[in-house]
Formats: structure tokens, sequence, C-alpha cells
């Protein structure tokens, strides 16, 4: 069977985009827990300032996931107010945040358990649904 270049070109260019959408569909990252397990992301631990469940959203004000979660992540600092701090980072301002954090793509969300441990890592848009899923596993009610 003869392929011309474009053919190989149009198969090559399926294959690929299948591979983008099969990863695009995977579970996010991990918990740590009894359905919770440890990511193979690397860990940072932050210095919990409150005692409270923190996440971190790193990102940029420019990046259009990371301006689709920004109204996602207002509503979440007033509805957790007092039970958990949620804190945006704009790692295009602050590229030091991005190494300290291991930041590899953006947004990358980063949760802390009340001893500032880290437990939870996704890259990627992040609804709320699952923001409040993870908040209320590591118990923020």
């Amino acid at each position: 069977m003869k392929f011309s270049l474009k053919r190989l070109l149009i198969i090559s260019i399926v294959i690929i985009a299948g591979l983008v959408a099969y990863k695009m569909v995977q579970p996010p990252s991990t918990l740590i827990g009894p359905e919770m397990h440890a990511s193979s992301s690397p860990k940072t631990s932050i210095t919990p300032t409150s005692g409270l469940v923190t996440m971190i959203d790193l990102g940029a004000s420019e990046c259009l996931p990371c301006k689709m979660m920004a109204p996602i992540l207002e509503e979440l600092k007033k509805e957790y107010e007092g039970k958990a701090d949620i804190i945006f980072i704009d790692v295009w301002k602050n590229p030091d945040q991005a190494r300290k954090f291991g930041v590899r793509a953006i947004p990358t969300q980063i949760f802390y358990d009340t001893d500032g441990r880290e437990v939870y890592r996704h890259m990627g848009f992040m609804d709320k649904k699952r923001i409040v899923e993870i908040l209320s596993k590591l118990g923020v009610s």
C-alpha cells in the first residue's frame, strides 16, 4: 500500500490529536487518603498561617484558562472565608513562585492540608464543582 506524504501527515495529526484528547480526559492528579494517592509532582509545603486548608492557584492574568478560573476563585474566596484560604499567584509577574512550587504548566492548583502539607496537585482548568469536592475531602465544609 502506497502512502503519500499528505496522508502520513494527516494520520500523524490524527494520532497526536487523539493522544492530546486522551490526556485531557484522564482523571486529575491525586489526593491523599482512603480514595486518594500521592502525585508524582514535586511536593511542596507551605507554612500555614491560619491553620486552614489552603488552595493555591498558580497562573497568569493573561492566560485564557486562568481568566476562566478567576471568577470561580473570587466566589470561592467569599464562600470559604474563614474556612479555607484560596490564593492566586500570577507566575508571569512572579516567576520565582513558579520555580518554588514546581509549576510545569498553568494554571496549576495545589491543595494543602491544615499542617501545610501538599495533598493534591492538578494542572489545567479546574471547575468549581471539582474544587469544592477536593475541599470537602480535606474536611472543609
